[in-house]
């Protein structure tokens, strides 16, 4: 300012006829393409247009949409490379993954089923059956998970872990993690287990009858181990007529013998490597959801299951209201 004052002095004094041009005072603008300068109340466009406009959400997104085909593209060339050169290994590998996306889908339906449970409170004996029945396989597949962990904090021991689940897949894994093939294996192993547990159940059935007080109950109980023996399925009536039998001596759940405890473990798919309080105290535990199961079941209406459910049900066969299970021959005919 005060140099074009002086410039305009001089021109002056010179005796020019320059005329002062008006001071303008420049101010920044804002306008869509960036920063411009111009003058004061004057509209146009800017001095300097941005010819690239690029936004970086939209980078993000398309890079991450990039990366993402790229990686299923070469995830896909290395599932068909394992299919056609690794069938065996391909087939462990697919059962691996799978298994893994099925276990953090129940994790986070039982996570969901708690959160349920807390906000409405509601007790494990009050959900649908499908919760209930969700939340207690759950259950045995965290704890069976929990022990493979504890067995793998030594160092290097992942290793033989490795080594043990693949050979003791039916023992150290949950359902998840088997093939079809297996899955139907173990089924025939899971039902030869309880054929060699009836046996003994039955024996000590008959070795009781006479310490039981009730004529009446002796009786019936006669007659249905003879039924058993004989390969008849024997009526629901005749088992519930015996309910009384099993609610004290010598019959009574707290009666009970350690081997006896041990069969019953068996029968049911227990584990029989505890000591017997705790056989005992898991047993009780057990046939109180199994009562509470199907109780829930009743409300459902065995019409609703599925297929799948089905199968699992008739795995589990057994009445809750006695400790004795049905022989081999009773569980097939149940079976159709």
């Amino acid at each position: 300012m005060a140099l074009s004052r002086l410039c305009w002095t001089r021109a002056a004094l010179r005796g020019s006829a320059v005329t002062p041009r008006p001071y303008v005072t420049r101010r920044p603008q804002l306008v869509r393409s960036g920063l411009a300068w111009g003058a004061p109340g004057l509209s146009g466009p800017p001095c300097r247009s941005s010819k690239l406009h690029l936004s970086p959400k939209a980078d993000v997104k398309s890079l991450i949409s990039y990366v993402a085909t790229k990686t299923k593209a070469i995830n896909g060339k290395y599932h068909r490379f394992l299919e056609r050169n690794f069938p065996r290994f391909y087939l462990l590998y697919t059962t691996f993954t799978k298994g893994l996306q099925k276990l953090w889908a129940d994790a986070k339906k039982s996570r969901r089923i708690k959160a349920d449970m807390v906000k409405h409170n509601v007790k494990f004996h009050q959900l649908s059956y499908r919760e209930m029945e969700h939340l207690r396989q759950f259950r045995r597949d965290v704890t069976k998970c929990f022990f493979l962990g504890i067995i793998s904090i030594p160092p290097f021991a992942n290793y033989l872990v490795f080594l043990l689940m693949y050979l003791f897949p039916r023992q150290l894994l949950i359902r998840h993690f088997w093939t079809p093939k297996q899955q139907i294996d173990f089924l025939h192993i899971y039902h030869d287990i309880r054929k060699k547990s009836h046996p003994e159940i039955l024996s000590y059935l008959e070795k009781v009858i006479p310490l039981i007080s009730d004529e009446g109950l002796r009786w019936h109980m006669t007659e249905l181990c003879t039924k058993i023996r004989r390969g008849t399925h024997p009526a629901i009536q005749e088992i519930l007529a015996l309910r009384k039998s099993f609610s004290n001596h010598p019959l009574g759940m707290n009666q009970l013998h350690a081997s006896q405890i041990k069969a019953l473990s068996r029968a049911m798919l227990l584990t029989t490597y505890l000591p017997s309080p705790l056989l005992r105290h898991r047993l009780k535990t057990h046939t109180t959801v199994i009562h509470q199961l199907d109780k829930a079941l009743a409300k459902l209406g065995i019409n609703q299951l599925t297929d799948q459910e089905v199968k699992s049900k008739l795995s589990c066969l057994f009445c809750y209201t006695t400790w004795s299970c049905f022989p081999p021959t009773t569980l097939g005919q149940g079976a159709e």
